[in-house]
């Protein structure tokens, strides 16, 4: 592209778009066509199972929403609602096998080592907690007259959903949405001729019928008035820690005509209303991580008391407008076809031979939606099912697993314009270094702080799992990694001092833990794991583990794998310089950069591949789900730094090798990996066979054939990634542009340095351009060819410097808006 000019306006805020806050006839929209496709996920049946419905959430309170018009359900979830209480999971003096085991790994002993391991390094408990469902709403209409015209939808612009129909020549149309500023879940039920709505709720408790042994969880189901039902209830005791959690629930009717009574004790009754709105509002004891002292009654109290005076039209408005404040930084549109106005699980399907570009637009704007509606400052960050789960058992506990799922989960947050939505994570890995410091002491004999490769809402940080999987020890660094990645995107040095100490001490605890190769050359990790990978090496077989139970493929243990290097690179990397920008630990900085560079470089294979460990060994399952050796491509930085060609083939040979399948995650990754080599057409392939193979009809991502979040928004971060890069100190616009994305706009793309981004493209090429700088500071853009542009600031005239890469600087300040005109 050639820039003409870059200016330099009074304008501050781009990106923004508003929407009418009041209702729209969305059923009419779809009927006409005339929706937008980007912003609206539509079905015209019921959904038939949970992994269907629809969901709301306002970061705490979450809902899955089954659109049925005679017997509806409504699943309900608080996100501080888990099995247990405080515990910890250190085992003191554990430290004491960490020679014995690191001396058997370098002589190649690994089975030994990892027994030792298992017996002697795990915590204790070796499982963690469960994430809980709090109750199922019921809401039976009766009757089985016909029903026609069934339609339900998520709107994306307003995060609220609808199911209507016609039943007995009556139109009936019931809105759900889930409230911030109130902290409800509302509900409002409307029919076009009055007297017409008659129902029976039920709040029922859920609780575990699968292992007696821990069915502690009880519940309490009540009526109270003539208009409320009330649910009370403990969390289970798991893994021999004591249930301390202690909830209420409780679902207000407010009805124009008619009747409301409780029955039975449990009933809710309404009969021949006009209109009908249901409030539900919950809350549990829980304060912190080490704090179960509150009163959920009283929380719960005084979310009623607060709204029971306004009216529905004054609180739909406010959550609305909470929500757009977030959602409305960005919109991203795509070319539209006749397949776009398709309901979206006919979409999805038919995506292979229906091209339907704006697809991807709206799998990327439901991520933003799930990001706004499961991840609030104050509240839990969002596990791996974000806050909806139906289940007491849920697959993987629906807990935070952080050797890639917890991580995917924070990928787009920042170029998501999302910024808020972080918060959850930062407090996450402030409050796991508690348990982490004792974790360094007791089980490594280090200073510092380490996290393994799964937590809780509780913060244990020891190994788990059993020691196939529990000698991951750099999950920490690399959530800390996640950290530092937020300031070089916000900028903001009150931020960096604030999150200090963790990358401190992280960085603390791997110089102590690091021990010398045997070849007297590398520093390593010992013990490690490759994530969930088992090497192919001498004697590496099933065997049953005495610590799960079970017998499992092989052992993973070994020493330096290549993500724990690439992951240590970037802490040290980013240690040194938040260092340097606090003025602050000067030597300590210094020597971080020193032991950084003794780590195991990135290493080429016999068979050309990048190594995945130290040593040079192949892996037992073919196509492995897992790309961690390539972390240092994305979202690391240390493939990038090192790149030459034949270590860039050796990536995509590692790619080639693993295929375009396997779980949501693993295509997630895989499109990200793609994007930053530039092959925009390879992550539009794996894109539609994530849609078509391991996407749920409402765009949850599915784990294998359980429902979660994680490649949501994984594959949301790819779109990010084809459409705009800045890892490599500048902006970099369409880097990996599908064919199909030949026409295209984005509003408020976020960049590192603070920069926001809108731009419009034609036949792949950028036609207009405009950035926001945020914080100010030096702009660089990867321009092509001769060109040459002028920054215009308050008249002025400045030439464009370029560097001898081609890559133009220039300087804002903040909250400048410039404008590239392109020619």
């Amino acid at each position: 592209m050639k820039i003409s000019k870059i200016y330099l306006l009074p304008l501050i805020l781009i990106g923004g778009f508003s929407v009418d806050a009041q209702q729209k006839d969305i059923s009419s929209l779809i009927d006409t066509k005339a929706f937008d496709p980007t912003t609206l996920i539509w079905f015209n049946s019921p959904a038939s199972k949970w992994e269907e419905a629809l969901p709301v959430g306002n970061g705490r309170l979450g809902a899955m929403v089954f659109g049925k018009p005679s017997e509806e359900r409504i699943q309900l979830n608080e996100n501080t609602y888990w099995t247990g209480g405080p515990y910890s999971t250190v085992v003191k003096g554990a430290y004491k096998s960490l020679k014995e085991v690191q001396k058997k790994v370098f002589e190649g002993k690994f089975l030994e080592a990892h027994n030792l391991f298992g017996r002697n390094m795990m915590g204790y408990p070796v499982e963690q907690q469960k994430y809980q469902c709090l109750a199922d709403l019921y809401l039976s209409f009766g009757g089985e007259d016909k029903v026609t015209g069934c339609k339900r939808w998520l709107d994306l612009e307003t995060g609220t959903t609808t199911t209507t129909y016609t039943k007995a020549g009556v139109n009936y149309r019931r809105e759900i949405f889930a409230s911030t500023p109130d902290q409800v879940i509302a509900i409002r039920i409307t029919a076009d001729k009055p007297a017409s709505i008659s129902l029976q709720s039920n709040l029922h408790g859920v609780r575990n019928q699968t292992h007696s042994n821990y069915a502690t969880d009880y519940f309490k189901m009540d009526g109270e008035g003539n208009n409320c039902l009330v649910l009370t209830g403990k969390s289970a005791d798991y893994m021999g820690i004591k249930g301390a959690l202690k909830y209420e629930a409780r679902l207000h009717a407010v009805s124009a005509g008619g009747s409301t009574s409780i029955q039975n004790g449990i009933d809710l009754v309404i009969k021949n209303a006009d209109t009908v709105t249901l409030y539900f509002v919950a809350a549990t004891n829980f304060v912190n991580y080490k704090d179960v002292s509150a009163d959920a009654h009283k929380r719960v109290g005084a979310y009623w008391h607060a709204i029971q005076n306004k009216a529905f039209g004054e609180m739909r408005s406010a959550a609305i407008g909470d929500y757009q404040k977030l959602f409305n930084r960005v919109s991203f549109h795509l070319a539209n076809t006749e397949a776009s106005y398709w309901p979206t699980n006919q979409r999805q399907q038919r995506t292979q031979g229906a091209p339907d570009p704006s697809m991807a637009a709206l799998c990327y704007q439901f991520a933003r939606y799930l990001m706004i509606s499961s991840s609030r400052p104050g509240n839990e960050p969002a596990n791996l099912q974000g806050i909806w789960n139906q289940d007491a058992n849920p697959m993987w506990d629906a807990k935070y697993t952080t050797n890639i799922n917890l991580q995917m989960n924070y990928w787009p947050v920042e170029s998501f314009n999302l910024p808020e939505c972080a918060e959850p994570l930062v407090k996450f890995v402030k409050e796991i270094t508690d348990d982490g410091a004792k974790v360094a002491k007791e089980h490594y004999n280090c200073r510092g702080w380490v996290f393994h490769q799964n937590s809780d809402l509780w913060r244990v940080a020891a190994p788990m799992d059993g020691p196939t999987w529990g000698t991951f020890t750099t999950a920490g660094a690399w959530l800390t990694n996640m950290l530092y990645e937020h300031y070089l995107y916000n900028q903001d040095t009150a931020y960096l001092r604030s999150i200090y100490p963790v990358i401190k001490g992280s960085a603390q605890f791997f110089k102590d833990f690091l021990v010398m190769h045997p070849n007297g050359k590398w520093l390593v990790t010992n013990p490690s794991t490759s994530p969930e990978n088992f090497p192919l090496r001498e004697g590496n077989k099933p065997y049953f583990d005495e610590v799960t139970g079970s017998m499992i493929p092989g052992t993973t243990i070994c020493a330096g794998s290549s993500i724990d290097m690439q992951i240590l690179y970037d802490l040290f990397t980013f240690y040194n310089s938040a260092a340097k920008t606090l003025k602050v630990d000067a030597a300590f900085a210094d020597s971080t950069i020193k032991t950084r560079d003794k780590l195991v470089p990135p290493q080429i294979g016999k068979d050309g591949l990048l190594q995945e460990w130290a040593d040079d060994w192949g892996q037992l399952e073919d196509k492995h789900r897992h790309l961690s050796p390539l972390y240092g491509l994305y979202p690391g930085n240390e493939l990038w730094v090192k790149a030459n060609p034949a270590l860039t083939d050796a990536y995509k040979k590692v790619l080639d090798e693993r295929g375009n399948g396997m779980n949501g995650f693993s295509r997630a990754w895989k499109m990200c990996l793609w994007a930053r080599l530039g092959a925009g057409d390879r992550c539009d392939t794996i894109f539609k066979g994530y849609l078509k193979e391991q996407c749920f009809a409402q765009l949850f991502a599915k784990g294998g054939s359980a429902l979660q979040v994680d490649a949501t928004f994984g594959v949301a971060a790819g779109i990010s990634e084809m459409l705009l890069q800045s890892q490599k100190g500048f902006i970099e616009v369409l880097p990996a542009l599908p064919t199909e994305w030949q026409d295209g706009e984005v509003k408020g793309l976020m960049a590192r340095g603070g920069f926001q981004i809108n731009m419009q493209w034609k036949n792949g090429r950028v036609a207009q351009m405009e950035i926001l700088s945020k914080a100010g500071g030096k702009c660089r853009l990867k321009l092509s060819g001769d060109a040459r542009g002028v920054v215009a600031n308050n008249a002025s005239a400045v030439g464009l410097q370029y560097n001898a890469t081609g890559v133009a600087e220039f300087n804002t300040v903040k909250n400048g808006l410039y404008v590239v005109k392109v020619e």
